[in-house]
């Protein structure tokens, strides 16, 4: 990698383990996860419920709650102004660590009731991230917070900044918690499962802010979600995950036109189009495995259509390999299957 290219790369995960210890033993709930993020783009993690998205997100931050731990693999992050982060290599307590949370690295959590404390106003939460982060007064923590409601698109910011998060609308909260994440400009956000409660209308909005403020703002964005059609809209870049692992990656153009995964095709295939109107919607056959009895070789192929016996049920699961320039693919098959017909 030449020097610029590393230039572009504001957050690297490589070989990301993370285990959960329970009675039965161990369960690998990343397994393996690797990615790049370039500066000023939106990549998107996506995946089945269960595959591991949020869970990397959560040890890029180190949130990883006992009896989860980070058992493998580094995540490095490059800052705008400054020398590289090991992430991984930092101590809790770490002032390096809690700059990173919430002032470098910013994160709009899945549920905003939840990501919000009930019994303090919404300008309050905001001008607490902001005061922690900065050496702002308590007077310019709280324009900050007006300023940050109002770049939301929250009317009347002035009057706003004084409720409390039952007082709003989950689309408010939303743009709050969003507002939160925004406060300090960092320059990672990440972004996990941000529309998912949110009825059609209210994530159509919150996409167009998504993706104004990031233009405005310049931050490289990390979507978690298992949303095609957020990724289409939002997402530059695309890592699938199946089971703890990705096993795809390229641009968005390329993943929605020409996925090469047997996973990836079979999550297109069964969203719904113009020309399913009154079919009913294909779905992936079976289940995903249990991660406590990881299948051998690939761990989709009990699932794939394509699979071949003796091939893609047997020892280690597939490496990624290039399909074409930007676009690698984790499948024994892939130069057999072809495209999507």
């Amino acid at each position: 990698m030449s020097g610029s290219e590393k230039d572009d790369i504001v957050l690297e995960v490589e070989n990301l383990q993370v285990r959960f210890a329970t009675l039965e033993g161990d369960v690998p709930a990343v397994n393996g996860v690797s990615f790049r993020m370039q500066r000023g783009r939106t990549m998107a993690l996506v995946g089945e419920s269960g595959c591991g998205k949020s869970v990397t997100s959560y040890a890029i931050l180190r949130l990883i709650q006992r009896p989860g731990r980070i058992t493998g693999g580094s995540i490095r992050f490059q800052p705008r102004q400054g020398e590289p982060v090991d992430v991984t290599a930092l101590k809790e307590g770490e002032d390096e660590l809690f700059g990173l949370r919430g002032g470098r690295i910013g994160m709009v959590f899945q549920e905003p009731m939840t990501a919000l404390s009930p019994v303090h106003s919404v300008g309050e939460q905001i001008a607490e991230t902001v005061r922690l982060h900065t050496e702002a007064t308590p007077e310019q923590a709280r324009t900050r917070a007006i300023e940050m409601l109002g770049r939301v698109g929250i009317p009347n910011p002035e009057q706003r900044v004084d409720q409390y998060p039952f007082e709003m609308s989950g689309g408010m909260r939303q743009r709050v918690v969003i507002a939160m994440a925004l406060a300090c400009s960092p320059d990672v956000l990440i972004a996990d499962e941000p529309t998912t409660a949110l009825d059609v209308t209210i994530q159509a909005q919150i996409i167009g802010l998504l993706k104004e403020l990031q233009q405005e703002l310049g931050a490289s964005t990390l979507l978690i979600t298992h949303d095609l059609g957020v990724v289409a809209q939002l997402a530059d870049d695309v890592s699938v995950m199946y089971l703890g692992r990705v096993i795809e990656e390229a641009d968005v153009r390329t993943v929605m036109k020409a996925a090469r995964h047997p996973y990836t095709q079979a999550l297109l295939q069964s969203l719904p189009g113009l020309s399913t109107e009154g079919d009913r919607l294909t779905s992936i056959e079976g289940h995903v495995p249990s991660p406590m009895e990881m299948p051998q070789g690939c761990p989709f192929h009990p699932r794939c259509p394509h699979a071949q016996p003796g091939l893609c049920d047997q020892g280690e699961p597939p490496a990624m390999q290039a399909v074409s320039d930007g676009h690698r693919v984790a499948c024994a098959r892939v130069h057999e299957i072809g495209g999507p017909s």
